[in-house]
């Protein structure tokens, strides 16, 4: 952190000021707020000139050279005291001598009268092209002024960084990739100033808040300001009246704040001045602080105390009718007395925003009174904060205590979603919810829970056979209604049961125009992509997960990482590897030590994206905790876990082992009746080069969706080796939307359009094969063959490749399941066909890395 800082994001800025200082130009003004990087943009501008044999001067407006005549130009040009008018004309005689020159004057806003005349009169007599930076906001000399008012030099205002140069820039300077929820907050708080970027991120590296993570950089803690940063932002907000600091106070604590309440609890007086000051702005209806972090030091020194006396007067101008939670948090860190009632709204509210920290927070401070609902929804939070044994207790007691029936079955129901989603303890809450049914109370509810926890253990026949009626049932609320929904979405998605899938998605409040209410919504989402990517209608999946993600991205705690594994897995879906790294490599950072259960997800989707992208060895440990670990409410997705080894063995070059995998998970998707899973599977041993089963299978199954269809189409073109319907296949896939299929199909056609002699047609179908492949970013084994075409045949190819990767004859005849001397035979007709007898030079030839 030490090091300079790259100049990121000011490249045209950058060639705009190296334009106006070339010989015979007249030069440019540089114009900004303080931090913005104005200074560096000249140097950085001016080093260039100095390079190629030109004189280059600094002068330095400040307030202690001001007082003096050219006080700017002190230490570089000698001039004498006394008269004005000789010591200008002694300076301009000396600059005009140092030819080639380029003047970079700093701070022009601070000049002396003497040393902005010179300024004035070198650019007026064009005697060097000159450099101007100034500090927007400040008053300046008149004769400075003048040089871009009367048109004497142009002016380019430098504006923020905006988020992606920020990102950009962070990514830069810690040598990685940034999570772009710790980018966003970066950005927030600095407004793109690379001044206060710089500060903020040194002291937060240096802390250990802003740390690496599973390879990406995070900022996993609260920001506690560095003396350094904390002494710059208070030489920027300077000394403060009471008045002022009053109004500056109360916007720390409680922005944005009407004007109207501002102007009564501090006074319009100060409020004017501190507008005026740039310390606060307002749009005539709110105020808010001229710089978030402005907030952060006001917030950091201010007693406790006057905090909370400050937050408490706020509090009370404040309408909880159509939000609750301004009035919620003021008043629960303000010197009022508790309002029970008003914590749990504000808490119910925040738990619809998906905000959990928040959401928790007050329903903690709700339940203090012991009442059953806010302990309800306090038990609710923990246990989507993944926070299950304290949830758990909470629940236990509750039930215990109940005032009445309907109390403790829904203490039983939380009990339930609880111990089996977050604790992983599948028969403790059968048990949970047997209790509750036993009440006899809540029976929708009862109803709900009982379809959701038959989903998620993979028994879909009483959800096929209750789900649709409870569907269409009145049920009591939005909880209620994302269980059923999520049941029901489940069983259609891998039945291939679109009518109910949608019907699902509307009952769940996943539409158009609306996302679903609470967290169990993204396991909802998840399982609405996972429909639309097996029934081959990637593109409602993709609405959907965007319409998710922008709900969560800018929000604490697991939703903007649920958000993102449904991003993640939309853009696999459709076979935008690329993008679905980007996602899923980002939830990983922040899912892979958490007790999370959305972690099972992302592991799997994330292998799958690894293994199609040809990234083994860092798939290799996802494999190993799918293996490891499983989840017993994930049992219906398994038929993916055996996909992504499918797809990471294919990675590492074992295809027969990928394959086996592939024709595993159809063989697993039949037993556990879910066909649509079925599809996929034969659909990816076709990709990976095996289509012997495929046919049959796959003509069984054509009714289930575009995807069975066209799957089916490219299993009898792969079978029968005809070029041309694997380029139509290609097509097909394209229309539909999965790239990495098209590109395989599309790299198949190349392979039987070579093998047939067909170079002219072989060349075409390996150029779109790359072509998709660029837009997909997938790896796979049927590019593999097409980008790099060798008179091998597929098992001399596995075999060369395996031992191009190091794994000696043993190793690859017990992978291979077949004897060390065939894997010898293979090895060695592979070698005298490719003139080679090192596996070195096999590795090369192959392109193993």
């Amino acid at each position: 952190m030490e090091r300079p800082w790259p100049l990121t994001g000011r490249d045209e800025e950058l060639r705009r000021v190296a334009a106006a200082i070339r010989p015979g130009a007249a030069g440019i003004v540089v114009a900004g707020p303080a931090g913005l990087g104005k200074t560096r943009l000249a140097r950085e501008a001016v080093a260039a000139a100095q390079g190629r044999g030109t004189t280059v001067l600094w002068a330095h407006g400040s307030a202690a050279a001001r007082p003096f005549p050219l006080g700017a130009f002190a230490g570089l040009l000698d001039v004498p005291t006394g008269d004005a008018a000789e010591a200008i004309g002694r300076a301009l005689d000396q600059l005009a001598r140092q030819q080639p020159l380029v003047l970079a004057v700093d701070d022009a806003h601070l000049l002396d009268e003497h040393s902005a005349i010179v300024l004035h009169r070198l650019v007026v007599r064009r005697l060097a092209p000159v450099v101007v930076t100034l500090r927007t906001g400040e008053s300046a000399p008149d004769t400075v002024t003048s040089l871009w008012k009367d048109d004497h030099l142009p002016r380019l205002d430098l504006k923020p960084l905006d988020v992606t140069e920020t990102t950009g820039l962070v990514a830069r300077v810690l040598g990685g990739p940034v999570d772009s929820a710790s980018a966003q907050r970066l950005w927030t708080l600095t407004e793109g100033s690379p001044l206060f970027l710089r500060h903020l991120l040194a002291g937060e590296v240096a802390a250990g808040r802003f740390a690496p993570t599973s390879g990406i950089w995070r900022w996993t803690s609260e920001l506690a300001i560095s003396p350094e940063l904390t002494d710059l932002l208070e030489r920027e907000i300077g000394a403060l009246a009471a008045g002022v600091q009053e109004v500056v106070d109360v916007v720390a604590l409680a922005e944005p704040v009407a004007v109207p309440t501002l102007s009564a609890l501090t006074s319009p007086a100060d409020l004017e001045q501190a507008e005026g000051r740039g310390l606060v702005r307002t749009d005539g209806v709110v105020a808010r602080l001229a710089h978030p972090l402005y907030g952060e030091v006001r917030r950091a020194t201010m007693g406790t105390l006057r905090a909370r006396r400050l937050r408490g007067r706020v509090a009370q101008t404040l309408d909880a009718e159509p939000d609750p939670i301004p009035r919620a948090v003021l008043t629960l860190d303000s010197d009022l007395p508790p309002d029970p009632a008003l914590f749990l709204r504000a808490a119910e509210a925040a738990t619809h925003l998906y905000d959990l920290p928040l959401a928790e927070r007050l329903a903690r401070a709700a339940a203090a009174t012991g009442d059953p609902l806010a302990r309800l929804v306090h038990a609710g939070a923990l246990s989507w904060l993944s926070c299950g044994d304290e949830a758990e207790a909470i629940l236990t007691d509750l039930a215990a205590s109940a005032p009445d029936a309907g109390t403790r079955a829904m203490a039983h129901l939380h009990r339930t979603g609880n111990l089996l989603w977050t604790m992983a303890r599948a028969d403790d809450a059968h048990e949970a919810l047997a209790a509750a049914e036993v009440t006899g109370a809540a029976p929708l509810y009862v109803a709900a829970m009982s379809l959701a926890w038959s989903a998620a253990v993979g028994d879909l026949a009483p959800v096929l056979d209750r789900g649709p009626a409870l569907l269409r049932e009145e049920l009591p609320d939005d909880l209620a209604r994302i269980l059923v929904a999520s049941a029901v979405s489940a069983a259609a998605a891998v039945t291939g049961e679109r009518a109910l899938l949608d019907e699902a998605a509307v009952v769940g409040g996943l539409t158009a125009d609306r996302v679903p209410t609470g967290i169990p919504g993204f396991g909802l989402a998840d399982l609405q992509v996972l429909g639309h990517r097996l029934a081959g209608t990637p593109d409602v999946a993709e609405a959907q997960a965007r319409r998710m993600q922008a709900a969560s991205a800018d929000l604490p705690g697991p939703a903007r990482l649920m958000g993102l594994v449904v991003a993640g897995h939309a853009a696999l879906a459709a076979g935008r590897v690329t993008d679905a790294l980007l996602a899923l490599r980002e939830a990983w950072a922040g899912l892979a030590d958490s007790g999370h259960e959305f972690r099972f997800r992302c592991r799997t989707l994330l292998a799958t994206a690894l293994g199609q992208a040809g990234e083994a060895e860092q798939a290799a440990p996802l494999l190993a905790g799918i293996a490891a670990e499983q989840h017993p409410a994930y049992r219906l997705f398994l038929p993916d876990d055996l996909l992504a080894r499918a797809w990471v063995a294919a990675a590492d070059g074992s295809t027969t082992e990928a394959v086996g995998h592939a024709v595993a998970a159809a063989d697993l998707a039949r037993r556990m009746g879910t066909p649509a899973y079925e599809v996929l599977a034969w659909q990816t041993a076709v990709q990976l080069g095996d289509a012997s089963a495929a046919v049959a299978a796959l003509a069984e199954l054509t009714d289930l969706g575009p995807r069975a269809a066209v799957a089916r189409d490219h299993a009898r073109a792969w079978a029968d080796g005809d070029g041309d319907a694997l380029l139509e296949v290609a097509d097909a896939w394209f229309r539909l939307g999965d790239l990495v299929a098209a590109g395989d199909a599309a790299a198949q056609a190349a392979d039987q359009h070579r093998r047939h002699g067909r170079q002219g047609s072989a060349l075409s179908a390996a150029a779109l094969a790359e072509k998709l492949s660029g837009r997909s970013g997938a790896r796979t084994p049927a590019l593999a063959v097409a980008a790099r075409p060798l008179p091998l045949t597929a098992r001399e190819r596995e075999i060369a490749e395996l031992a191009a990767r190091g794994l000696s004859n043993k190793e690859i005849a017990e992978r291979l399941t077949v004897s060390v001397r065939t894997v010898e035979g293979h090895l060695y007709r592979a070698g005298h066909k490719l003139g080679v007898s090192e596996r070195a030079a096999m590795a090369d030839i192959l392109g193993v890395e």
